[in-house]
């Protein structure tokens, strides 16, 4: 369950549904699920539909058919491809008039329980049921949508039985209602003397979601540009409203809003239509036609331009305190049904915001008066009418006018001057890469693609032709040089329906929330009855009786272990080598796309050098090279490329988690015909990066110090859970300092620093120990006809690297760890917290590391979930296993000591065998799920390529998979997570905790 909410960054040009990739090549896939599509033709009727239309979408090797259902109008597309990734959605048009977060609520409660499976939390229970490649529930400004995805016909009848009835003929049960989203009850149930405190799920997940201070901006932004209809609200819900919402208006929300004739169902892949439309049909005939009246309004347009401020809390982690103002210009634009209109905005946004050639990159990035861009800059296209948003965060108050009139300036400057016909081709060939380069989930990510448009009326057909768009474009060029500028004039110089929002942090930001909570808190207490009191703490009885009860499961369908196959997919790869260098070819069919990735070691590092690393990865294809700026670097890439990037890979050895793997991983992937030019930037980079350029790298460094730091309230149980494990594995303690919390602090203070020559000199030595061919290793996925030149390339490409190859081996043994526990709290202003702990385990090959896969499914379905978010009311719990290390987590947490408390407790559970083989088997079922998803073209043999994980290895780990038992999992239980004699690591982000501040075990860091 999830919110779809606007993040910081550029457009979302490359994000639309006719920008993501296909997973198939259509040379070696048959046509039998496209020509069943063809057989339809308009005006046919079948299984009470009507066949509206019947389309090819050539772009993506697809054949759509879209049909009505006769009784209650509900629509439907079917995407035919030979795809066996099959997807399924069903979304509402749903139009809150009210910050309760009915929609968001309603979300997470149907999911608890409907008709036909009448069980606490069936969608949960299905994640260990089923092998589906992706599911959720996905709630965004206008419309909750309902989308999963696998490779299994039973598995899709199975899911979408589930689906269907958890909407159609939900239980939405009072105490259901109260879990999810809010209810009054005494902090310990059990105990009617302690205080009445606010809890539910959504109630804590919307703290967690406004401790950070870009979705309190986003938030603003869209409800002061729309603020006549449903986007003048907070549709995921303001904690200060939700508890205002009670059962009734949830229940009448879902009766007006979850009707078939309120609904759009999508299908892709080659699954049967006739199938699917004969069993949604068993749902949807019990309706009638009605009229939702769920339609959003244009908003009224402004006559002139409008101003809004707004608060926040500081953010400790800023480089600077006295620059942490935001602020933007905001405008809205066409209707996004226009999809011509619509692709051109996006083209148009595109150029002003994306890439270091774009000129407001240019104007407000590389002038260093911010840390990046402002949150939502770019082009948004998620609601009725679209909007475009450009901006800068992490200014000085004093500098507002400042930007808000480089940004007119800007405007001007693309008026005067155009965009370069060189960044329009570059843009183009990025459309052309993105039909051709190939990612999983491709029928979700179509679904969500086509969600905003379809929910508004639009023609999801038209938006996926994506060759009729990209044709009249040029058209369109072609006839009017100045087409480009006249839509800039048109939508932003005389454009009055523009906002400028401000953002400044408060000091007593904080205070005044946990005020307000208490205040709204005693005005609910006091107007209590005694009867109110009486029925609130029967309720709390009951809930948590609920809670707790042992379910009847067997009405849910599942697959059976049984049904899984024993044998592994192979991936076969061919090893080579190019003057010395290792070189591992994959044959794919990658639909004319080369994949190059390398890896260069960095065991003979220096260890002054290590916490750079991260910084080194950031900028190095960002800089200039070869004598060229950064600025004809980066169009290059765009011109040639799918893009260029470098990161830091840590793993442990598959066989002694004493032994890592420490090297940097060097990405890249290109259409065939430009692998040459590819390579040649690679060489350049290489050979000869530029650190000099100072105002760029000042720029670089403040846009990644800036992204740590609001990365922290988006995924802080990963930085839990990374620095409670740092203490346990040489691996763990090298992985938290390149992307930890120590990581963030060291961004921090490089960034604060007027003075970058030691940072300058650090990362120049890093560049000559490691862009060379001493310890390097390269892959490259390619089509079998591309794969003699390709490595050809490859040879020239490595003959003219800097070094000599050496046999050194990708392992060394790592620094000796400490044996003692170790418990940390990073002190930050969140409303919420974050919690991990750790424990040392085994690496891949051991035969426990297989059980230990099993027992993390099998805590945090069967047990975590129940007692962390269904008790607790975090929104999101759970244990992970790793590689020599298996850790806890918790998400967006309004408990901390209670949580770790859980987490014992669940140890404890396991340890005492208190799990059915039903449950073993289905925590079996999810680690299947996870190894069985579907392994793209251009990343086949990346396992092998980075860890050396063989075939043959990953047989033996599935072949122990399949052999894991009860007894196997108590034993592994005791041995590594019940011993209070053996290390492990706790960590917790979150708000000041009285607790941690007086135990001496634990060491509170407060981020200054």
């Amino acid at each position: 369950m999830a919110m779809v909410f606007a993040r910081s960054g550029c457009s979302g040009f490359l994000r639309n549904c006719y920008i993501v990739s296909n997973r198939l090549s259509v040379r070696q896939a048959s046509s039998k699920a496209r020509d069943a599509a063809r057989a339809f033709k308009p005006g046919d009727t079948i299984k009470g539909y009507t066949v509206k239309k019947v389309v090819e979408v050539p772009d993506f090797y697809m054949t759509s058919v879209m049909l009505e259902h006769d009784k209650t109008g509900a629509q439907h597309l079917h995407a035919a491809r030979e795809d066996e990734d099959n997807a399924f959605s069903v979304m509402f048009r749903t139009t809150p008039m009210d910050s309760t977060g009915v929609p968001h609520i309603l979300e997470h409660t149907v999911l608890c329980g409907s008709q036909q499976f009448p069980v606490r939390d069936p969608f949960f229970k299905m994640l260990s049921r089923s092998l589906a490649t992706f599911m959720n529930a996905l709630t965004a400004y206008d419309w909750t949508m309902y989308p999963f995805s696998t490779q299994n016909p039973q598995d899709f009848r199975n899911l979408m039985s589930v689906y269907l009835d958890a909407v159609f003929k939900p239980l939405l049960r009072e105490l259901d209602f109260c879990q999810e989203g809010w209810r009054l009850e005494h902090e310990d149930p059990r105990n009617p003397a302690s205080p009445l405190v606010f809890k539910g799920v959504v109630y804590n997940e919307m703290k967690g979601v406004f401790s950070s201070s870009d979705n309190i901006y986003a938030t603003a932004a869209l409800n002061q540009l729309l603020p006549s209809h449903t986007y003048g609200v907070c549709y995921g819900g303001d904690p200060q409203h939700i508890p205002d919402l009670t059962w009734q208006q949830l229940k009448d929300f879902h009766a007006t809003h979850y009707h078939p004739s309120n609904a759009k169902f999508f299908t892709y892949g080659n699954f049967p239509l006739v199938e699917h439309l004969d069993y949604i049909n068993s749902y949807l005939q019990n309706f009638d036609r009605i009229s939702a009246n769920t339609l959003v309004p244009s908003e009224p347009r402004w006559s002139s331009p409008r101003r809004h401020h707004i608060t926040c809390p500081p953010d400790p982690m800023a480089p600077d305190p006295e620059k942490q103002t935001t602020v933007s210009a905001t405008f809205l634009l066409s209707d996004i049904t226009d999809v011509f209109e619509h692709f051109t905005m996006q083209v148009v946004c595109n150029l002003l915001t994306d890439g270091e050639t774009a000129p407001f990159y240019s104007s407000l990035l590389a002038s260093n008066i911010g840390s990046d861009y402002a949150p939502i800059t770019g082009y948004q296209g998620n609601t009725k009418e679209g909007s475009y948003s450009v901006g800068l965060q992490g200014i000085k108050e004093s500098d507002v006018d400042k930007v808000t009139k480089i940004i007119d300036q800007t405007f001007d400057q693309v008026l005067k001057d155009g965009f370069d016909q060189t960044r329009i081709d570059a843009l183009l060939h990025r459309i052309e890469l993105g039909q051709k380069h190939q990612t999983n989930n491709f029928g979700f990510h179509m679904a969500i693609g086509l969600a905003s448009n379809w929910n508004h009326e639009g023609d999801p057909v038209k938006l996926i032709q994506v060759g009729e768009h990209v044709q009249r474009f040029r058209q369109e060029l072609a006839k009017n040089p100045h087409f480009l500028q006249d839509k800039v004039q048109q939508y932003f110089k005389n454009n009055p329906h523009r906002l400028t929002l401000t953002m400044a942090p408060d000091p007593k930001y904080l205070a005044k929330q946990t005020t307000e909570e208490k205040e709204r808190l005693s005005k609910k207490v006091a107007g209590l009855t005694d009867a109110d009191r009486e029925r609130i703490k029967q309720r709390g009885l009951e809930l948590l009786e609920k809670q707790m009860a042992t379910e009847d499961l067997s009405c849910l369908p599942s697959l059976k272990v049984s049904d899984i196959d024993r044998k592994i997919k192979p991936e076969v790869v061919e090893k080579t080598s190019c003057s010395g260098v290792p070189v591992q070819c994959s044959k794919q069919p990658t639909n004319g796309v080369t994949y190059v990735r390398m890896m260069s070691s960095l065991q003979n590092l220096p260890s002054d050098l290590m916490p750079l690393v991260p910084l080194f990865c950031s900028v190095i294809t960002s800089i200039g090279a070869g004598g060229h700026d950064y600025r004809w670097m980066s169009l290059q890439q765009e011109l040639y490329t799918g893009g260029m990037s470098a990161g830091s890979h840590v793993a442990c050895h598959h066989t002694d988690p004493n032994i890592m793997q420490q090297a940097l991983r060097f990405s890249s992937y290109c259409l065939e015909r430009n692998l040459g030019k590819m390579l040649e930037l690679w060489g350049l980079i290489f050979n000869s990066p530029d650190f000099e350029d100072k105002d760029r790298l000042t720029t670089l460094i403040r846009m990644s110090a800036s992204d740590l730091a609001s990365s922290v309230p988006h995924a802080g149980h990963n930085y839990a859970m990374t620095h409670s494990a740092s203490s346990l594995t040489p691996a763990a303690a090298l992985g938290e300092m390149f992307g930890g919390m120590s990581q963030v602090s060291l961004m921090k203070k490089v960034a604060e620093s007027s003075d970058l020559s030691e940072v300058v000199k650090k990362l120049q030595q890093i560049a000559s120990l490691v862009l060379t061919k001493d310890n390097l290793r390269v892959s490259v996925n390619a089509t079998p006809e591309a794969m003699p030149d390709a490595v050809k390339q490859i040879e020239s490409f490595v003959a003219n690297l800097p070094g000599q190859p050496q046999k050194a081996e990708a392992y060394s043994q790592g620094k000796e760890t400490t044996s003692t526990p170790c418990a940390v709290q990073f002190e930050l202003p969140f409303s919420v917290n974050y919690v991990g702990r750790s424990f040392p385990t085994v690496p891949f090959t051991h035969p426990d590391r297989p059980v230990l896969s099993v027992l993390a499914k099998l805590l945090s379905r069967m047990f975590l979930h129940r007692e962390i978010r269904e008790k607790g009311g975090a929104y999101g719990s759970g244990a992970v296993s790793g590689d020599g290390v298996f850790s806890f987590f918790s998400y967006r947490d309004p408990h901390s000591t209670q949580t770790l408390q859980a987490f014992e407790d669940s140890v404890r559970w396991a340890a005492d065998g208190k799990f059915t083989q039903e449950d073993l088997d289905q925590a079996k079922i999810s680690v299947f799920q996870m190894a069985d998803k579907p392994v793209t073209p251009g990343n086949q043999g990346s396992r092998l390529f980075t860890d050396n994980i063989t075939d043959e290895l990953r047989q033996t780990f599935r072949d122990h998979l399949f052999a894991v038992s009860k007894d196997d999992i108590i034993r592994v239980t005791k041995k590594y997570l019940a011993d209070a004699s053996r290390p492990n690591g706790t960590c917790c982000l979150g708000p000041a905790n009285q607790v941690f501040q007086q135990d001496s075990k634990w060491k509170v860091i407060k981020e200054q």
